[in-house]
């Protein structure tokens, strides 16, 4: 439920949008010490020189009215000056630029913690925020599934697993054969998301910040960028916060112990969210579970808590231990059964476990079809059946989904060297499936 606080400071726009954060009237609203805003005030104008106080507003992502105080400020301490005015002599043409003395200050705010972006909100706001968001308020539903998964070839009932998984609070563990489209499957979930999120460009923990918006994982919804004149007394919509669809974040083999920690950022002296804190309100995917760079036991503790509660616990370099909602749906994909990687206590965790094995013999004509259409080639009813009963059936290779792409790619590949338009015959059959399992 959200605090009376976080009601009077959010914003509904329309019924499938999450609450929309509303912009603070005063500095003690936006929940920032005033000497920080001072600090970062100065890091962007020794950054940018000259900066027209529009500009300044637009970069801090805060109202000119806001500033007012902190230039004043900053003017009374001598560490900075208006160098002109525009022809409107209104405020709005105002420039500021730092003294000498404001580019000491500066350059020791900037060695000290070079972070120079838009102004941060709290670790309370965006907690509430996160809950109001909730992905689990999504509901997904079987015409959902349908929609989304219309032209994949797959087993109807693992498909029903991964839609109503998706509406679960556990944790969904997909495990099968190296092939058999686990990833392929597990990437589509994320047409499921549903609705429009808001992500905050930063987070302020004890003093420290945090960078949250990240524009590889988080994409902005278009048109629906929140557009408020710098100058509108009226400002509704805090544009601390970015309008996004909600993210999905995938991780694979490169994922080690470290990267599920704050990231310190040496460039800027601030830290970066690591990506299970990105991926809040969103969907996470753990790929190829068993080739981490840590041991899957390792990397099944460290999840044990969030998992559990909800909830995640990180650590400044200070040692300032604290709490951060785990509002994500987690998918492990595996070619690994989930009993030889995970030990009893944690398989209860895992409340949704879907195999995803072989296709039947009609699914994967449909596949191969499909296939064939993609790459250009005819389609032969005798050539489908010689593959399966001359090869797939005498070699006893399963029916999995990536073979189709795999064998009818070396056909491809022969036709354009031979000069001639892509068809099938047992003959460029057999160079295909002996060039992709035997001549490797």
């Amino acid at each position: 439920m959200l605090s009376s606080q976080m009601e009077r400071n959010v914003i509904s726009i329309k019924p499938d949008s999450a609450l929309l954060p509303r912009a603070p009237r005063t500095i003690e609203e936006t929940g920032l010490p005033f000497l920080f805003l001072v600090n970062l005030v100065a890091k962007i104008l020794f950054l940018r020189g000259q900066v027209r106080l529009a500009d300044l507003a637009e970069h801090l992502k805060l109202s000119v009215s806001l500033l007012d105080p902190l230039t004043l400020f900053m003017r009374s301490e001598k560490l900075c000056e208006v160098t002109r005015r525009g022809g409107s002599g209104t405020d709005a043409d105002l420039t500021y630029h730092l003294t000498d003395l404001g580019r000491i200050r500066a350059s020791e705010f900037l060695n000290g913690n070079a972070y120079s972006g838009p102004a941060p909100v709290t670790l309370a706001a965006y907690c509430a925020q996160v809950e109001a968001q909730s992905v689990m308020q999504m509901g997904i539903m079987r015409a959902d599934v349908a929609n989304i998964f219309e032209n994949v070839v797959a087993n109807p009932i693992v498909l029903e697993q991964l839609g109503a998984a998706m509406n679960s609070r556990s944790a969904m563990f997909v495990h099968g054969p190296a092939g058999s489209g686990k990833s392929f499957l597990t990437k589509r979930l994320a047409g499921l998301l549903k609705g429009n999120i808001s992500v905050p460009h930063a987070i302020m923990v004890d003093g420290e910040v945090i960078q949250i918006y990240d524009p590889v994982v988080h994409h902005p919804v278009e048109g629906a960028a929140i557009q408020v004149g710098a100058f509108d007394k009226r400002m509704v919509l805090d544009t601390r916060w970015m309008r996004c669809k909600r993210p999905t974040v995938l991780t694979g083999g490169e994922l080690t112990l470290g990267m599920l920690d704050l990231q310190a950022d040496p460039a800027t002296r601030s830290y970066q969210a690591p990506p299970h804190l990105k991926a809040n309100n969103g969907l996470f995917i753990i790929d190829d579970l068993g080739r981490q760079r840590c041991s899957v036991p390792e990397l099944m503790n460290r999840w044990i808590v969030p998992m559990d509660a909800r909830v995640d616990y990180l650590s400044l370099h200070t040692g300032y231990k604290f709490l951060v909602p785990f509002d994500v749906i987690v998918v492990f994909s595996s070619n690994f059964p989930p009993e030889q990687l995970a030990d009893d206590a944690f398989l209860r965790r895992l409340g949704n476990k879907v195999h995803v094995g072989p296709l039947t013999e009609s699914q994967y004509e449909r596949l191969f079809r499909q296939v064939c259409e993609q790459y250009g080639i005819a389609r032969c009813d005798h050539a489908f059946h010689y593959l399966l009963h001359e090869h797939h059936y005498k070699e006893g290779r399963p029916l999995l989904a990536c073979y189709p792409r795999d064998i009818l790619a070396q056909v491809r590949n022969l036709a354009r060297y031979e000069g001639r338009i892509a068809s099938l015959n047992e003959r460029v059959l057999d160079w295909a499936w002996n060039n992709f399992f035997i001549g490797a």
